[in-house]
């Protein structure tokens, strides 16, 4: 599974880069990106989401599965690319890779972000959950300290829970160089995740 999930989180990732953050920034100057029910989406025109395994525009559900970003840019009339000038590195996906989206690792990914998501909104309900393109990770800032999930990396292979503070911390909290981290797989509830984040604040 670890392998199947790295390869669809990849082309998660590429799409969200690639065909939805990108085209927005280029049409209306934002590669802020929102969690929906089962994927994510766009937060400015062009209105975009993706569910599951489909790149979902108005009444239009596109296949990413053996797709590549470039064939989705042109089925949408919006060339694919990353945004521009805006971070270093990124999905470091091309154009005219082809995607690979494996249903069992999508559920995954897609549980992963709507539990932190849902988490975030509760433990600072004033403050809006990003997800980035870049880092493609879900997160918000409070008190220059980031809260988040992320789908993993190369940090984590599976989905994780974070606390960053920006200055550096010390304690048995912190076990990550970043700040500290949690496989989402120990969170079984919104409830636990609100927990770890107010555990995070406090120390």
């Amino acid at each position: 599974m670890t392998e199947t999930l790295a390869a669809t989180r990849r082309s998660w990732h590429a799409v969200a880069e690639l065909v939805l953050a990108g085209p927005q920034d280029r049409a209306s100057h934002s590669i802020k990106l929102r969690v929906v029910p089962g994927g994510f989406a766009t937060t400015k025109e062009p209105v975009l989401r993706v569910e599951r395994g489909f790149l979902v525009r108005g009444d239009d559900r596109i296949p990413l599965d053996g797709a590549t970003p470039a064939a989705l840019g042109a089925a949408i009339g919006a060339p694919a690319g990353a945004p521009e000038g805006r971070y270093e590195g990124g999905s470091g996906v091309a154009p005219d890779e082809t995607l690979t989206i494996d249903a069992r690792a999508v559920a995954v990914l897609a549980g992963a972000f709507g539990l932190g998501d849902a988490a975030l909104r509760a433990f600072a309900p004033d403050v809006t959950p990003v997800l980035w393109p870049e880092h493609f990770d879900v997160g918000i800032t409070v008190d220059e300290v980031n809260y988040g999930v992320s789908p993993g990396d190369s940090f984590f292979d599976e989905p994780y829970a974070y606390v960053g503070p920006w200055q550096p911390r010390t304690g048995s909290f912190w076990n990550a160089p970043f700040g500290s981290a949690r496989p989402v797989a120990d969170f079984t509830t919104v409830d636990a995740l609100v927990a770890y984040f107010t555990e995070g604040s406090a120390a």
